[in-house]
This record gives C-alpha cells, sequence and structure tokens, in this order.
C-alpha cells in the first residue's frame, strides 16, 4: 500500500492522547468491538460471552505512560503521504482520510448525510462516550459518541498473539472495520447486532463491517482526497490484499477458540468464523458496492 508522497494529511480527524487518559461522558451507546480483541476480551467474550463493553476500568488509574505525543506533535510529524509510507501513526492518519473522504462521497451519493467519525489513539485506558474501556477491548467504535478508539499497540498482538502475518493492509482492514460499524450507525443497523451464534445478529454485524471495509478497499486507490482531487492511496496490491485477509482470517472466532479453548463452540460466536470473514470481505472488495453488504438477508 503506497500513498501520494506529496499529498497533505489532514489530522484533525486522529486525536492523539497516547500517554494520557481521556475525558469522556460514561453513558449509553453502543461499543462494537471488531472482531479484532484483546486477550482478556477474547477470553471472556469469545469464551465466555461477555459482553466487551462490560470489559473497563477506571482510566484515573489505569492510564499511563509518558510524553504523550498530542495532537500537535502528530500534525507536525504527519504532513504529508511520504511520512505516512514511513511511519505506524501518520500511515493510520492517511487511511481515516481514505475512509472519511470515500464514506462522505459514497453517503452522499447515496442521498444520506455523512457525519465524521474521528479517530482517538490511546494508550493503556480510555474514557468514552460508551464508558471506560482498556487497550485489551482492541480497536471498538462507540456509537455514543461516534469515535473510533486505537491503541497501535494492538497490532504487535495482531501479529505476536494472534499469529497473523501483520503489514500496513492488516492495519488499514482493521480500521476500515471499525469505520463500518459507523456506517452501520449512522443507516441504523448496528441495533440489529446482539445474541451469539453462527446465526446471530452479532456475527451479521460484524460480518457486514468486513464487507463495508472490502467495499472501500475496492475505491480506496480511485477515491479523491478532498483537498487535491487526487487520490491519497495510490498502490493497493494483491499482496496488501493478502495481508487484510490473513488478519481477518487470524481473528474468526473458530480460530481463536481453537487456540484458546481447544475446541469450537459455534453457539457462542460473536464475529464469524475465519472463513465467513474473509468471505464477507472479498465480497464488498470484489463489488465495490455497498447493497452487496446484506449480511441480514
Amino acid at each position: 500500500m503506497e500513498f501520494d508522497e506529496d499529498a497533505a494529511l489532514d489530522t484533525s480527524e486522529v486525536q492523539d492522547n497516547r500517554g494520557g487518559a481521556l475525558s469522556g461522558i460514561p453513558g449509553g451507546g453502543k461499543t462494537v468491538g471488531g472482531g479484532v480483541v484483546g486477550l482478556l476480551v477474547l477470553i471472556a467474550s469469545v469464551v465466555l460471552g461477555v459482553d466487551p463493553g462490560l470489559l473497563s476500568s477506571d482510566p484515573a488509574t489505569e492510564a499511563g505512560g509518558s510524553g504523550g505525543t498530542g495532537a500537535a506533535d502528530l500534525a507536525a510529524d504527519c504532513r504529508t503521504g511520504a511520512d505516512a509510507n514511513t511511519k505506524e501513526d501518520c500511515r493510520i492518519v492517511a487511511v481515516v482520510d481514505s475512509l472519511q473522504a470515500f464514506w462522505k462521497q459514497t453517503e452522499s451519493a447515496a442521498g444520506k448525510s455523512y457525519t465524521q467519525a474521528p479517530t482517538w489513539l490511546f494508550t493503556n485506558s480510555v474514557s468514552t462516550g460508551c464508558g471506560n474501556a482498556t487497550s485489551e477491548v482492541g480497536p471498538f467504535y462507540c456509537s455514543a459518541d461516534d469515535k473510533v478508539y486505537l491503541d497501535l499497540g494492538f497490532f504487535d498482538e495482531l501479529t505476536g498473539r494472534f499469529g497473523a502475518k501483520g503489514g500496513p493492509f492488516a492495519e488499514a482492514y482493521v480500521v476500515a472495520h471499525e469505520y463500518g460499524h459507523h456506517i452501520q450507525d449512522l443507516n441504523g443497523t448496528i441495533s440489529r447486532g446482539s445474541g451469539q451464534g453462527r446465526d446471530s445478529g452479532s456475527v451479521k454485524l460484524e460480518l457486514q463491517a468486513d464487507c463495508l471495509a472490502g467495499v472501500w478497499a475496492h475505491h480506496a486507490t480511485t477515491t479523491p482526497d478532498p483537498k487535491s482531487g487526487k487520490p491519497l492511496i495510490t498502490e493497493l496490491t494483491e499482496s496488501d490484499i493478502g495481508q487484510g485477509m490473513d488478519a481477518a482470517a487470524a481473528v474468526g472466532d473458530d480460530r481463536l477458540q481453537e487456540k484458546y479453548q481447544g475446541s469450537v463452540t459455534p453457539d457462542t460466536w460473536t464475529h464469524g468464523s475465519a472463513a465467513q470473514r474473509q468471505k464477507w470481505f472479498t465480497t464488498g472488495y470484489r463489488s465495490g458496492k455497498v447493497d452487496t453488504c446484506n449480511t441480514f438477508a
């Protein structure tokens, strides 16, 4: 995956609080994990069937680290696509910029209103509109404040703990999946994600988010950047797509259950099998059309 080296990045959509605690508004809203979950949530939600939103703690005691970079530093470090080609956090900024541009264009073309959804980078723990959460929850979307939350340390977990090959597009797939949840929130579909089991609403919701991530990937190299009018992402190879497919499979419920409990119990699935996740990402990627992502049909 390559970015236009001369493109100007918009860091306003990525708010950086690494190394510090965020003050949020704990309350209602739906917390949707991306199916790329931390170890504790894996044990609780995949094996025990516990809602990931319940796994939270007080950021005043959990948040830590020193020298959080801050929004000003992120803006200084991530100026152009050249920075995105060499720095992980700048790559996330560029992916978010591409996702926002694509979904605004797509929703507007469909006669719908698109609300921007910022990504919040954090370490250790964070306070959100959906309540408090730790890094162990993994990347997630909160419908109460329309934000995607991400601890970049998760990508080390994805390769080291869950066995994915990783790579730039594996990371992009994770972020795109969370923005798929934002689209579901805007369209009212997110309320249908409940229950457990291979045919549950939760599984269908997650598979649809995978499909929507694929739809974005289909258009990633042709979506114009609002500032330059040229695509921010200039190259996306089949090898890149393979990274996303590999990440999707690595966090399939069946693979996680086999790894951590030694057996597969489809009645407790919340995100879908490895094959299902790959299938629906591929469906979106090949078609490039949102209407092919009706996993609820």
